[in-house]
């Protein structure tokens, strides 16, 4: 699949370009849908079904103080694209600059002249340009005096919530890790390098891998049933997020163990994937007790494993 990064790329020459524009921070249920779409478009084409994204987030640069933490890297992003059937990816650089165009001179600029499209789709509450004045309508209207299709994608609704980057966020700032799964259509992964900590579960008989991870939003303080993936292998394990309060030592970290394998995890790229909230997170009395609760963690997780046939 091919990244390119607008302004500096020179312009592509992909053939019938169907094009999916917006965010898509979290690649959810309702993004999947609308990238189905435009795969499929392309398809009957035989054109080039590509997603375009910004970068950076643009309530970066536009309002930074209310700029949400995010559920996902521009690489984690990119890797789903390709999963999700794009076969290309334009990331446009969103500047102080670029805030200041116009729809129109968006659309001129970088979806006719640069990146000639043939198609572009986006969701139904998706605003561009300065000052968000360009709408779906607008969009179209330009599309149909310019020569190019526009269509969107209504809402789409998970029993009886309409699915959104915002809501899932939420749901993993409050831990409710299984319900974000469910309007995101995956579990929600945070990934990194893993680093030497203090080795003080290996010391309470329950070695973790310490990962230092480049995403923003974690999921609240606490103890959580996840997966580990390394090298495309997963395992099942239990991590902790927060402070360690028995420990002491106010030091925030992410420490997963993985269960029956020794694995040398240090340096190394590994993922978790947060699939159930198990217990807040506490101070025991001695860590005689804190070994004692995270072999109970352990087991708990083990038996929702076994029910889920992991």
């Amino acid at each position: 699949m091919q990244v390119l990064r607008f302004p500096e790329a020179p312009p592509p020459r992909w053939p019938a370009v169907v094009a999916a524009l917006g965010n898509f921070d979290g690649l959810h249920r309702g993004h999947l849908k609308l990238l189905e779409r435009v795969r499929r478009q392309a398809a009957e084409r035989g054109g080039t079904p590509v997603a375009i994204v910004f970068d950076p987030h643009p309530p970066r640069i536009v309002r930074p103080d209310k700029a949400p933490k995010l559920l996902m890297t521009l690489d984690q992003k990119i890797e789903a694209f390709a999963r999700a059937g794009m076969q290309a990816v334009v990331v446009i650089a969103f500047t102080k600059e670029l805030a200041l165009w116009s729809p129109e001179t968006f659309v001129e600029t970088v979806l006719i002249d640069w990146l000639r499209v043939a198609e572009v789709w986006v969701g139904a509450n998706f605003l561009f340009g300065r000052d968000r004045a360009g709408t779906f309508t607008l969009l179209k209207a330009i599309g149909e005096d310019r020569g190019f299709r526009v269509d969107k994608i209504d809402p789409v609704r998970y029993k009886d919530f309409v699915v959104s980057s915002t809501r899932i966020r939420r749901l993993v700032e409050e831990g409710r890790v299984d319900e974000a799964a469910a309007l995101l259509g995956h579990q929600y992964t945070v990934e990194g390098a893993v680093v030497r900590g203090d080795a003080r579960g290996r010391t309470l008989g329950m070695p973790t891998a310490n990962l230092e991870t480049p995403n923003e939003l974690l999921p609240a303080n606490g103890i959580y049933a996840t997966v580990a993936l390394v090298d495309g292998i997963q395992y099942p394990a239990v991590t902790s997020v927060g402070v360690r309060p028995t420990i002491g030592d106010d030091r925030f970290t992410v420490e997963t163990h993985l269960f029956d394998v020794t694995l040398d995890l240090y340096d190394r790229r590994m993922a978790v994937a947060f699939v159930r909230w198990i217990r807040a997170e506490q101070r025991f009395d001695g860590l005689a007790a804190l070994a004692a609760a995270m072999a109970d963690d352990a087991a708990q997780a083990k038996a929702l494993f076994a029910r889920m046939a992991l």
